[in-house]
């Protein structure tokens, strides 16, 4: 694991699932961690159990004014890890337009603004930096009941290349994740079979866990990913190489939670 002490890390949407299991590679790290969720006891519980190097940051990230103040008060970042996202799954037809526009103003415009506080941050104390997004399989392969949700993970992607290029000269890298099926206790709650399902139409024949996405996160957080900036890391087992759903794939209604990607 690399070593991270003396950084300061924000990490979004941290509550529980893959977020909060960043949070607590950071933090067994050396960093000091500021984890956010949209729900102030949940963040507090997280930050509690994690540790002295945790702090709780309760704020909404669609909510400019909150997400800016909350970033100020913690002080200097050296890394972003803007995580935080939300769904809304049903049919395209269908699509309520208050439905989309928060899964819009979550997931790209908290990640985009997430992104300008960080990057101000950094070039305001004249040090290198790291930004980290987490996209989905979604924002490279077609999903049906998801087009809102995958628009704003392509999106994701490509705003990572676009701010690649212009945070470079100051020593920021930007990058994705493509996370791909992951267990959490939500993707448990979906489908009780969801590991054997998954595991069966990976390439790996194997289904993320947290670790494993938390693992690529802090790699291009870290000094040995130094030289790699625009790109998507897809953690995936493969699965975007042929992209198959299981045949037990059950069709979930209703909303994900809005505490990040978990």
């Amino acid at each position: 694991m690399p070593d991270f002490t003396g950084k300061k890390v924000i990490v979004t949407g941290a509550g529980a699932g893959i977020g909060l299991e960043i949070c607590r590679q950071f933090a067994e790290s050396g960093a000091q961690v500021g984890l956010n969720d949209l729900d102030p006891e949940r963040a507090d519980q997280a930050a509690c159990a994690l540790g002295e190097r945790v702090q709780a940051l309760p704020f909404d990230v669609a909510d400019l004014e909150a997400l800016r103040s909350a970033m100020q008060a913690f002080g200097s970042v050296d890394i972003l890890v803007a995580n935080a996202g939300t769904t809304d799954y049903g049919p395209f037809i269908d699509s309520d337009p208050a439905l989309f526009d928060r899964v819009v103003n979550v997931n790209l415009r908290g990640s985009y603004f997430s992104a300008q506080a960080a990057a101000r941050s950094m070039i305001e104390a004249g040090k290198p930096g790291r930004i980290v997004f987490m996209s989905s399989v979604c924002g490279v392969t077609a999903h049906e009941n998801l087009s809102a949700y995958g628009m704003t993970k392509a999106g994701i992607c490509h705003l990572a290349s676009c701010l690649a290029l212009e945070l470079g000269p100051h020593g920021i890298t930007v990058n994705a994740i493509g996370a791909g099926a992951t267990i959490t206790e939500r993707t448990l709650a979906d489908d009780p079979n969801y590991e054997e399902n998954w595991n069966a139409v990976a390439a790996n024949r194997r289904t993320a866990s947290v670790v494993d996405i938390a693992h690529a996160t802090l790699f291009l957080a870290s000094d040995e990913a130094r030289h790699i900036t625009g790109e998507t890391l897809m953690v995936d087992g493969g699965w975007t190489i042929h992209s198959p759903l299981p045949p037990a794939h059950p069709q979930v209604d209703g909303k994900t939670p809005e505490s990040g990607e978990d």
